[in-house]
């Protein structure tokens, strides 16, 4: 089975029993805290997925970390996963988890790349454009700088993707603009 499945089957097991016990919103404040410590801490992340380091030693680096910090069933499900040596499997799970549960939730995640950091009005702009292509109500919006883009932006949405930067534009002129160049020559 591919980690990828196993992963999406671990987060839907989780998603269902947080659900069942009516905790999924702790639950998923529980994954995404264990998934922002993973992206936050290479060294966190590379320690559960080292096959030299014992599982025992993980089952206690993780109590030692969210103990006291999150659910009691969040940490009942660290410690059956590492029962099961799937502990590398953790930092998926909880991507799985979040987007499973805003897949529940009605939530569209988008992503939008601009040059600078967006302010309030601007994010909620594109909260505005996404609810419109998605006929969704609530937005998750993931936002990254990337001053390549000189202005503009680009907006991400699962497999749609709205490229208005000047950078894009730029290359397009730049190419129609060589093309002419080449047709004319004959």
């Amino acid at each position: 089975m591919s980690e990828l499945r196993a992963a999406s089957r671990y987060a839907k097991s989780l998603l269902e029993l947080a659900g069942e016990r009516e905790i999924l919103e702790e639950v998923h404040d529980d994954m995404q805290t264990f998934y922002k410590t993973c992206a936050e801490s290479r060294e966190f992340a590379l320690m559960l997925k080292n096959p030299i380091i014992k599982h025992h030693k993980k089952k206690a680096i993780l109590h030692a970390i969210f103990k006291d910090k999150v659910n009691d069933l969040t940490m009942v499900f660290f410690d059956i996963i590492t029962q099961k040596n799937r502990e590398a499997l953790l930092q998926a799970i909880a991507k799985s988890f979040h987007q499973q549960y805003n897949a529940l939730k009605g939530i569209e995640t988008a992503k939008v790349i601009t040059p600078i950091v967006l302010d309030e009005s601007l994010r909620n702009e594109f909260r505005d454009m996404v609810k419109d292509i998605t006929k969704k109500q609530q937005v998750e919006l993931l936002e990254e700088v990337d001053e390549s883009l000189i202005g503009g932006f680009v907006l991400k949405l699962g497999d749609r993707q709205i490229d208005d930067s000047i950078q894009t534009k730029l290359k397009s002129l730049r190419l129609k603009f060589s093309q002419n160049q080449y047709i004319k020559e004959f």
